[in-house]
């Protein structure tokens, strides 16, 4: 467990700082998957890590131990965590959860007022048109989803540039985007160390509706176009919390769609493959190494208070129903103790 345990924290804060800069030269749509999946797992292996290491220090808690029925002596001989970092691990970890909890009812209220907003739109077809000269263009998920255009923002596109704009609304509703910034707030909220890769994932978002756009209007230099003009108009207007056409760095998405579609790389996403299973596997091998040495604990209880002449064993390891003191079972089959070790 000493190494183990660590070992979901790193990968996190390698993911973490890694994971943005590679995932902006990938092409959007498989990035935006590898970086949902990567949050979700690391935000487990952290929360994991921080509980198994808590754990430790609370399971020496004499009162925790007595209902536990383990040695505490015993507990502190197996495990080498100072009580300092299950103690820091402790507050983290509480941080993190209380922090989740937050981001998930501000998600939620979030997504209620897009629906609230859709059902209040006038018209009944997917785009809304607004009659305001603020440019504003936005995609208000839904059951469906609705494209939000005011008029300012269509005086100030032509019809190619529309088309293209369109087209980036619907790739946001059409992929869902809304649900991979909720995954990502979400793990940024009980894992600090992934906010970075929310912001990358932002920005990819963004660039996988350009690039499905581009491939709707058959042109990238328009959809390049709309994206710089529609940004260029709404400079000083207040940004709408949905998906907007202007979102993200504008600079380097125009850039982006200037240049050829990135190409696909596997070896990124199968280091990043590699990493998430590395951390997978540290986190169940220290579970198990927590269950064992809990289970030698009892074991070394039981064996303290087994009667001469017979050998205790921790409920659940005995062939019999017998039990002696403290809830040990005692196993009349083997005369003397035996110690067990991890």
């Amino acid at each position: 467990m000493l190494v183990n345990v660590y070992v979901p924290l790193l990968v996190t804060a390698a993911l973490a700082v890694l994971a943005p800069p590679v995932a902006r030269r990938l092409p959007p749509r498989p990035a935006a998957w590898a970086l949902a999946c990567a949050a979700l797992v690391t935000a487990v292996g952290w929360a994991g890590s921080l509980a198994l290491l808590a754990f430790t220090g609370v399971a020496q808690i004499p009162q925790i131990a007595a209902e536990g029925r383990w040695s505490v002596a015993a507990l502190r001989a197996e495990d080498p965590v100072y009580l300092v970092v299950a103690a820091v691990s402790t507050l983290v970890l509480a941080a993190g959860v209380v922090s989740l909890g937050v981001a998930a009812v501000r998600q939620g209220r979030r997504l209620v007022r897009s629906r609230r907003e859709c059902a209040l739109l006038p018209g009944a077809t997917e785009l809304a048109v607004l009659d305001d000269d603020v440019p504003l263009a936005f995609a208000l998920p839904g059951s469906p989803g609705r494209i939000v255009v005011s008029r300012g923002m269509l005086r100030c596109l032509d019809d190619d540039q529309r088309e293209a704009l369109l087209a980036h609304e619907r790739a946001h509703l059409r992929g869902r985007h809304h649900v991979f910034q909720s995954v990502w707030r979400l793990t940024a909220a009980l894992t600090p160390l992934l906010r970075p890769v929310a912001v990358a994932g932002d920005f990819v978002l963004e660039r996988w509706a350009d690039e499905e756009a581009a491939e709707r209007v058959g042109s990238r230099e328009v959809v390049a176009h709309a994206v710089g003009r529609a940004a260029l108009a709404s400079a000083g207007a207040a940004r709408p919390v949905a998906l907007a056409l202007t979102g993200g760095a504008v600079p380097q998405r125009v850039q982006a769609l200037m240049a050829p579609p990135p190409a696909r790389r596997r070896l990124p996403l199968l280091a990043g493959g590699l990493l998430l299973a590395l951390c997978c596997g540290s986190l169940a091998n220290a579970a198990s190494d927590s269950d064992r040495m809990l289970d030698s604990a009892q074991w070394a209880l039981c064996s303290a208070h087994a009667p001469a002449g017979t050998a205790a064993a921790p409920a659940g390891h005995a062939h019999d129903d017998e039990r002696g003191p403290d809830g040990c079972r005692v196993d009349r089959d083997h005369p003397e103790p035996t110690q067990r070790h991890l």
